[in-house]
């Protein structure tokens, strides 16, 4: 169990491209952009999940998620809310902050990165743009393949070690009961980072939250590269492997990489949930995570 003082953040920091939400396989299909904008990412069903979708927010997430699955998630259905990043999503006791869950090999990948206090996750999904058909019933634009977007934040200010199963890990902070990887039992892996209170950079404070959802599809959260599929992303060029600095995690293959006039192309890789790039080599990472959060 790490914490960490935000007012003496001086270190280099690493970006957790985390991707979260509706995807082909857990849901099957696309979190949706609403015609105002707004992103609304889903959570991935789960039998364990301590809340229904018709219980999230305002009760309309219910009906979104019935209609885009074509009925595979009911309003009924249990969602895995995680990470959990919006106050409002569900009624909250004292205390309450954002924070997210991960197990298995995918927190493996974080400890062996060694991901912890100071870090900061971007969460990104897949997003389609929505529209209310005949009778209300929410539908996908058509020829709207979606891209990859950016829609929530965390910066890490606490890990807590639940694969033991034991509620000493997370009972100081109560607030925690009912989230979906508590009261598990041993897990290997299992692990809950919890959220810093502001976020903070080096360089020094951001005047931002340490965690929230971003509102709306916008060109600086969206990382598919325009007119291309929505696995390769078009990055700031700082992004891409070089002068010894270390790659984006599962991405090292140089073939991978392209550069254009607006930048860097990247060729995602099929699979992974956690994407690490260490920026102690890269100065204008705190300066991208402020200007694409503000």
């Amino acid at each position: 169990m790490h914490a960490f003082d935000l007012p003496q953040r001086e270190s280099n920091v690493k970006i957790i491209l985390s991707r979260k939400g509706f995807d082909s396989g857990s849901g099957g299909c696309a979190s949706p952009v609403l015609p105002d904008g707004r992103m609304l990412s889903l959570p991935i069903p789960d039998l364990r999940g301590g809340c229904r979708y018709g219980e999230i927010g305002d009760g309309t997430l219910g009906r979104i998620a019935e209609d885009l699955s074509g009925g595979r998630v009911r309003a009924t259905s249990r969602a895995h809310l995680d990470p959990d990043l919006d106050p409002s999503a569900r009624p909250r006791t004292t205390g309450w902050k954002g924070c997210l869950g991960q197990t298995g090999s995918a927190s493996s990948h974080l400890a062996s990165a060694g991901v912890g206090p100071g870090d900061v996750f971007l969460f990104f999904g897949w997003f389609r743009h929505v529209a209310q058909g005949n009778g209300g019933r929410w539908e996908f634009g058509s020829g709207d393949r979606g891209v990859h977007a950016i829609f929530g934040w965390l910066q890490v200010a606490e890990v807590l070690d639940l694969s033991l199963g034991s509620p000493a890990a997370w009972t100081r902070h109560p607030w925690l009961a009912g989230h979906p990887h508590l009261n598990r039992g041993a897990e290997r892996g299992n692990t809950v980072f919890v959220a810093s209170e502001e976020l903070v950079l080096p360089g020094g404070r951001t005047g931002l939250s340490g965690y929230g959802v971003v509102p709306r599809l916008e060109k600086r959260n969206t990382l598919t590269s325009p007119g291309l599929s929505r696995s390769y992303w078009l990055l700031p060029d700082w992004f891409a492997p070089s002068d010894g600095s270390p790659a984006l995690s599962y991405h090292s293959d140089p073939a991978r990489w392209s550069s254009t006039p607006d930048g860097t192309v990247l060729r995602t890789v099929g699979r992974g949930q956690e994407f690490v790039l260490d920026c102690e080599r890269r100065p204008q990472a705190a300066e991208w995570i402020t200007s694409l959060l503000s």
